[in-house]
């Protein structure tokens, strides 16, 4: 059944329709395309629009279809050319003249604008469950290794000591942020399109502050014309999604340079882990891979809704049907990854004696010992030419700065006293950061509760 039929007098040509139809996709949202029909007819027949009798037929009809739709009872054709229409044929179909009767004081347009906004505001509640369990993941281990001792990077040379706690929450605060953008994008578009019309509103007096309650809306949109063209809403959550793909790749990428030989910071799990088929001995990190690879896909998406955006006129043009697919797939592709990644970290041995290890051979606690010296009254810049002499010496003994003896330190400067190993030990450097932000484990603890409490609400 086609809509719009009345005014041709030819059969649209095949290709035609196999090129405009958009039910091979669209079909994704009909919870949405029937929650919004009831929310309407309910309207319709409040305002005296339409019939109780009419109302319930309608109701207890779209119901039914939903109800066979989520059994597989009923199976959506691709004959018809959109959702819409085939929902409103079923409809007509099992309650006849009433069922007619369903699409009156609305468009496509708006019908279309509404189940987008429907189906983006469920997906961005998913995603931010996704992202929730994320969070806490990363809670649980960031408790685990508050005194787990790492070397932190700058430029990908080790620079100075923190704990994989502190690291670990760098990566929190992305996703907290990720969380926030979700939330804000669904208050900003938390508006009711149905009633816009095809783009100027309609004759009937609808009440349109009324629908927007029962479809759970803070209330409806303000302009028809921009209320059946905007998908800003959908730009802003490829956005986002392209910020959590980009934070995601981010860190896969960091577990594959920790998974390395090289470094051997961390454990895949054999779950989580592939093969060779010609190399024995691999055990390859894929996932991460794919993850830190599919944010490519993401980017595409957003990039494509830009391009398609940027030269549509007021108000519907049908370039708009091109914002679905793109959409479905950066959403599926995004909740994919955010399972997966959550499920590979905790599932991950993190090598605490060799992240030690290998803070203590890459001079993290140099400026540490730098710091000593000016606390004996060395001047600051003499005191970082005695620590470079000093990591020359232990570069040509092959030894840690924590190596050296009191006399080889002595022989540099003699200021240097027994102390000198207190102050550069992996513990002493790590725990004297207590300022807000910082890796020290009293700092850290607060934080964690501020993220305890978000998480809580």
């Amino acid at each position: 059944m086609k809509l719009w039929g009345g005014r041709f007098t030819k059969e649209t040509n095949r290709l035609v329709h196999n090129f405009n139809e958009s039910i091979s996709f669209d079909q994704k949202f009909y919870k949405q395309d029937i929650a919004g029909s009831i929310a309407h007819v309910t309207m319709l027949a409040k305002q005296g629009i339409l019939s109780e009798k009419d109302k319930d037929a309608i109701i207890e009809g779209l119901k039914g279809i939903r109800r066979d739709l989520d059994s597989g009872a009923l199976t959506i054709t691709t004959e018809s050319e959109d959702i819409h229409s085939f929902v409103e044929a079923e409809l007509i179909s099992r309650i006849g003249e009433a069922g007619k009767r369903l699409h009156t004081g609305r468009s496509r347009n708006d019908q279309v604008a509404l189940d987008m906004r429907l189906y983006v505001r469920d997906e961005i509640d998913e995603l931010d469950t996704l992202v929730k369990g994320l969070l806490t993941e990363l809670l649980s281990l960031m408790e685990e290794h508050l005194h787990t001792y790492m070397p932190g990077f700058t430029h990908l040379q080790k620079a100075q000591p923190v704990t994989l706690s502190h690291h670990l929450g760098a990566y929190y605060e992305m996703f907290r942020r990720d969380r926030s953008r979700l939330s804000d994008i669904r208050r900003r578009m938390n508006y009711c399109p149905l009633g816009s019309g095809a783009l100027a509103g309609t004759t009937y007096p609808l009440d349109r502050d009324y629908t927007a309650s029962l479809l759970g809306f803070d209330g409806p949109t303000l302009n028809s014309m921009d209320s059946v063209s905007d998908r800003d809403y959908v730009i802003e959550l490829l956005a986002a999604l392209s910020m959590i793909s980009m934070h995601l790749g981010r860190f896969s990428e960091e577990i594959i340079i920790w998974n390395s030989n090289e470094y051997q910071f961390v454990e895949m799990d054999d779950s989580y882990s592939t093969g060779s088929s010609i190399m024995p001995q691999k055990k390859n990190p894929d996932i991460a891979e794919l993850i830190r690879g599919k944010s490519g896909r993401v980017y595409g998406a957003l990039m494509s809704m830009l391009t398609v955006m940027k030269g549509i006129p007021l108000a519907y043009d049908k370039d708009l049907q091109e914002d679905k697919e793109l959409t479905f797939d950066a959403i599926d592709t995004v909740k994919g990854c955010l399972l997966l990644f959550t499920g590979m970290i905790s599932t991950m041995t993190f090598r605490k004696d060799v992240m030690e290890e290998s803070a203590k051979k890459g001079f993290t606690n140099a400026t540490d010992a730098a710091d000593y010296l000016v606390n004996h009254g060395v001047p600051f810049r003499d005191a970082h030419g005695i620590i470079g002499q000093l990591v020359l010496l232990c570069i040509e003994k092959k030894k840690a700065l924590d190596d050296l003896s009191l006399e080889e330190f002595r022989s540099v400067c003699p200021v240097f006293d027994q102390d000198i190993y207190d102050a550069i030990s992996m513990k002493t450097c790590v725990e004297k950061r207590v300022t807000t932000g910082a890796p020290g484990a009293e700092a850290m603890k607060r934080v964690i509760e501020i993220y305890k409490k978000e998480l809580a609400q």
